[in-house]
């Protein structure tokens, strides 16, 4: 009886075993307890109301980016989040070693509007592996894996729009075509400069193949009409080594600027050479452009409120606080390494005729039209 009875408990002690054998060995999944994807558990995980936010500039060198600095510094702290603001002085090093120190204060999202856009790989890359989402500010972040969004002004609608206003103005104020121009680039090392040209080429190439425009040094790459750094006595000196190289005894009557610094310093060689003052695109809204512009100097600027941009910036960082993940992008662009989505925002050309409806939201620049 001794015997049946301990045959009887082995059987059963068996037939448990055998069952939970095979439920470890099913091929089955469970749908229910499976593990959420990595990417999407990263989106949805938010931080804390106070943390820390980096914000890595280029430098303070022009309006727009001393605008930002003062704008990210204050609008961070009045979100309650613990700012960390800085600029590199146009040095990738510096910039570099900005960012290493932001992921070791335990930043939760860093800004980086670059120096150079294809040099911070390594370090963005180490903050992606520690976690950190990174926002490319005004510039794409090329040939890396760590960047997770591009808050930008259209770059090519902005070439676009400075080239259809050189068309413009050189209608409105110089009288019958053709017209003899000059090309002016940014700093190379910007990845939105040649997207600048690029657009401002295609409303620009078919009157120079026409014969309506005349580049009269034919210098039409953007290699040979980048400026170096973006830098405005770098543009003036070409700008004089052009007038006394292919103007002597010959008008120019317009130029395509990158933006206002530059177009200042065009205008100055050619009042310095006694030129008529030609036509001039530029962008950024600079103060004194705004002023010049009103007063008939400047022919117009591209704005692109740094307001807008900075808070469309924010906007992204509290929904990445909050646990809502990055918002749907406008487009993606391939940075070289991935697809990144584009937060574009719409430039708005700006000249006399229209320069109080486009200052009518920005104070300040409004009181200089006077």
């Amino acid at each position: 009886m001794k015997m049946k009875k301990r045959l009887s408990l082995f059987l059963v002690a068996s037939l448990i075993l055998t069952m939970v054998l095979a439920g470890c060995g099913s091929t089955t999944p469970n749908t229910s307890t499976a593990a959420p994807d990595a990417s999407t558990a990263a989106d949805g995980d938010g931080f804390a109301a106070d943390a820390v936010i980096g914000v890595a500039l280029p430098w303070l060198g022009t309006q727009n980016w001393a605008e930002a600095d003062e704008m990210f510094r204050t609008q961070l702290e009045a979100a309650g989040f613990k700012a960390i603001v800085q600029h590199a002085d146009n040095k990738v090093p510096q910039q570099q070693q900005q960012i290493e120190s932001m992921i070791q204060n335990g930043a939760k999202v860093i800004v980086v509007g670059p120096v150079d856009g294809s040099q911070l790989g390594a370090v963005l890359e180490e903050a992606e592996a520690a976690g950190i989402k990174i926002l490319s500010y005004d510039r794409l972040l090329e040939n890396t894996t760590g960047v997770d969004g591009v808050v930008q002004f259209g770059s090519i609608k902005t070439g676009e729009l400075q080239g259809q206003a050189l068309l413009d103005g050189l209608a409105a104020q110089k009288g019958k075509g053709p017209y003899n121009i000059e090309l002016f680039g940014g700093g190379p090392a910007d990845p939105n400069a040649p997207n600048f040209f690029k657009g401002a080429m295609s409303v620009l190439q078919p009157k120079i193949d026409d014969g309506t425009l005349v580049v009269v040094s034919g210098q039409t790459d953007f290699t040979q009409c980048a400026t170096m750094d973006w830098d405005n006595s770098k543009a003036q000196a070409r700008m004089d080594s052009l007038l006394s190289g292919f103007y002597s005894g010959k008008e120019i009557h317009g130029v395509l600027s990158p933006n206002d610094g530059i177009a200042r310093a065009i205008i100055t060689a050619s009042e310095q050479a006694g030129q008529q003052i030609p036509v001039v695109s530029g962008l950024d809204a600079e103060n004194e452009s705004v002023e010049w512009i009103w007063s008939g100097k400047q022919y117009s600027t591209v704005a692109k409120p740094t307001d807008v941009l900075v808070g469309k910036t924010i906007d992204i960082i509290k929904s990445l606080q909050a646990g809502n993940g990055l918002p749907e992008p406008d487009t993606s662009v391939n940075n070289g390494k991935k697809e990144v989505g584009i937060y574009e925002l719409a430039p708005i050309i700006v000249t006399k005729e229209n320069a109080k409806e486009a200052f009518a939201s920005d104070p300040s620049r409004l009181a200089l039209l006077k």
